[in-house]
């Protein structure tokens, strides 16, 4: 095992997989000889060649239909989007070419493209370069939705998304980028990706995917603090949903917070709650919380930190699905 960057962590699962199979080819603005706006593709080029790591045209929807067609003639393309923002040049390619595919010839042709999409606030960027744009994709029928939270995951969940037969839609979380932690470079998971509990507790579950999975899991340790024991679920794909693992930690706990970034009209939450509340009504001791951004376009870099979900809003939303503002303003009362 070796110490990573997250970013490290991504250009060694990319390696990996093009060292692996001679049919994975790279293309994106600037990921050669640049090595990517991040820089997570550099040395690349030099390693594999121009032909497998393609400098493209700034035109997000040119590149997606570039690898749709070399999809279809037997590559595993990874396409880089430079921000999040910058994903809607190419959402009709994405929603109605690259997502309809398999179903339109009847499973004969596969369609294994990675896209990659560094997203997310945190790094005092505008709007275009600090969104998240993940309920899109979630709603579309036949894209896989993946979040990676961990530098571990960033690399064995992006080896799974290449591996996939299926388009993987790859959010990376890049306030993230710099965190380093021991990877062990392996094969990609088998399987659909399972959810994972980041840390056991009693109370309360807290859910959270992508860069939201750090602030939860600080929360949480402020939390015990204060005798609060939470239990922690990093989702990691958002589509499909590990709803399994989530049913069974609330069953448990009995109240549930939700955690993202995106505002809260038709985002993730809404959805992870409906479903919570379809499976787990007779459990609950309360309605499920989200907390999230809010319903406006992304704020300047100097009010961000007021968008973003931090460690106090959640421990509020705690606080909520355990009644503790109902027992305050009950002895404020008397």
């Amino acid at each position: 095992m070796s110490r990573s960057s997250m970013i490290q962590a991504l250009n060694s699962s990319l390696r990996d997989a093009m060292s692996q199979d001679d049919k994975v080819v790279l293309l994106g603005e600037d990921i050669g000889t640049l090595g990517g706006v991040f820089r997570v593709t550099a040395g690349l080029k030099d390693e594999f060649g121009a032909e497998r790591v393609i400098d493209t045209p700034l035109a997000e929807s040119g590149i997606v239909g570039a690898a749709i067609g070399l999809a279809y003639r037997g590559y595993r393309p990874v396409v880089e989007i430079q921000f999040d923002g910058f994903t809607y040049p190419a959402f009709d390619q994405l929603v109605s070419q690259l997502a309809k595919m398999h179903y339109r010839s009847r499973g004969r042709v596969k369609m294994p493209v990675t896209v990659r999409i560094p997203y997310g606030g945190g790094i005092g960027s505008p709007e275009h370069h600090s969104e998240s744009p993940e309920a899109y994709f979630a709603h579309t029928a036949g894209l896989r939705v993946y979040a990676p939270s961990s530098v571990q995951d960033a690399y064995s969940m992006l080896r799974h998304a290449i591996a996939s037969d299926d388009p993987v839609i790859f959010f990376e979380p890049k306030r993230r980028y710099h965190e380093s932690a021991q990877i062990e470079r392996e094969a990609a998971e088998p399987g659909p990706l399972k959810a994972k509990i980041v840390r056991p507790g009693q109370d309360a579950t807290v859910i959270g995917y992508g860069p939201t999975v750090y602030t939860i899991t600080e929360a949480a340790q402020a939390a015990e603090d204060e005798g609060i024991s939470l239990e922690v679920i990093d989702l990691r794909s958002v589509d499909p949903l590990d709803m399994d693992t989530v049913v069974q930690s609330v069953k448990h706990t009995g109240k549930v917070v939700i955690v993202h970034e995106a505002g809260p009209t038709a985002g993730m939450g809404a959805e992870i709650a409906t479903q919570i509340t379809e499976r787990c009504f007779d459990y609950l001791e309360h309605a499920p919380v989200r907390v999230t951004g809010f319903d406006i376009p992304y704020p300047p870099s100097r009010l961000e930190k007021h968008h973003l979900p931090d460690l106090d809003r959640i421990l509020t939303g705690v606080d909520t699905v355990m009644r503790r503002n109902e027992s305050a303003h009950q002895v404020s009362a008397l």
